[in-house]
């Protein structure tokens, strides 16, 4: 019988179908990776199945220890408070840890720079290219930092400047920060989705775009993100009793 925890990956959920069929396939490529991890997926809204439904669904089948990694960016509400909510009604018999959000995570500005590079962007752009670093957006002022930090950590990497843009509930939008890039002299200007899977903001965020060079893809299950995954995985599993014999 697999010791190792098992992994359970917990995405927000959508109406848009491509956002479940982007979170399976990142679950697959994780999947592939690490063959020796069991993997489970589950939404908390929208899509089935529930993340509630998966882990009942395993307390059933015996299993005893549990990840639960939500597949979000930064720590905002649903990280705070919806999944630790669905991870508190969890069958009794399970221990469940929470794993860490994926950002901010240089692997995670690895995969933003593919998705860049993929929409036609070379290295050797990088210096008199402006980005926009364009997220779905959060009351919480926390995550909003967090995107700000990465925005400036990026600006560090060569690019000619790089600048936040939110989707929704925060300031500027999308077309405000290419606007901006325009004004300060870059000669493009690309936008850079920090977001996991397509969906109703992302479309937003490509709509705002529309004055821009480039518009990167989401990022998807791009295997830097992949890796993150089982990064959070490996750090969350530690105090959990199984790991000792894993």
């Amino acid at each position: 019988m697999n010791s190792k925890p098992v992994l359970l990956v917990i995405a927000h959920g959508s109406r848009d179908p491509r956002h479940a069929a982007t979170v399976h396939a990142l679950v697959r490529r994780v999947r592939s990776l690490r063959p020796d991890v069991r993997v489970e997926t589950g939404f908390l809204d929208f899509n089935v199945p529930s993340a509630q439904g998966v882990l009942e669904s395993l307390a059933v089948q015996g299993v005893r220890d549990v990840v639960a990694l939500p597949l979000l960016l930064t720590r905002a509400f649903h990280a705070k408070a919806d999944i630790p909510a669905v991870l508190a009604d969890a069958p009794p018999q399970l221990r469940v840890h929470q794993a860490d959000v994926l950002g901010p995570s240089p692997l995670l500005l690895a995969a933003l720079e593919r998705r860049l590079y993929e929409a036609g962007l070379t290295p050797a752009d990088k210096s008199s290219t402006g980005l926009v670093l364009a997220s779905a957006g959060s009351t919480d002022p926390e995550a909003i930092a967090v995107i700000a930090d990465i925005a400036r950590e990026w600006r560090h990497t060569g690019w000619c400047a790089v600048r936040p843009a939110f989707a929704s509930a925060s300031l500027p939008r999308t077309e405000d920060a290419v606007r901006e890039l325009r004004e300060l002299g870059c000669s493009r200007v690309a936008v850079a989705p920090y977001v996991l899977a397509p969906g109703f903001l992302p479309d937003r965020i490509a709509r705002g775009a529309a004055d821009a060079d480039v518009l990167a893809d989401v990022l998807g299950p791009a295997p830097e993100v992949a890796r993150v995954v089982l990064e959070r995985y490996e750090a969350a599993r530690m105090p959990l009793p199984s790991a000792v014999s894993a």
